[in-house]
């Protein structure tokens, strides 16, 4: 029983212990943990800008959706440069840029 007495009292105060013990487990046992809540933020960061960027392709894209439909000379320049066709009278080079090496 010698040890008791040299705890300090603060040490001994219930309310004190009880509030640690919260702290602690809100900090890392709960299921909404703080650490979680970091981590869930980060991939939440990441999924914004991953929208942001499907949203501008959707655009482009249908930009280019309105140029095939309503030009005829865009949609024969797609076709030409997608999908290498060409008229019976022309001759089609393709030439393939070097592989980069990294």
């Amino acid at each position: 029983m010698k040890l008791l007495t040299y705890i300090p009292s603060w040490l001994k105060n219930k309310f004190l212990l009880i509030g640690a013990f919260f702290i602690v487990w809100m900090v890392f046992f709960d299921q909404k943990d703080m650490l979680s809540l970091f981590d869930r933020r980060d991939k939440l960061n990441e999924l914004e800008k991953s929208q942001q960027h499907l949203k501008m392709l959707i655009i482009e894209t249908n930009k280019q959706q309105d140029l095939l439909i309503n030009n005829i000379q865009g949609t024969e320049r797609y076709a030409r440069e997608t999908f290498m066709m060409k008229k019976d009278n022309e001759d089609l080079f393709i030439i393939k840029s070097a592989p980069e090496n990294k």
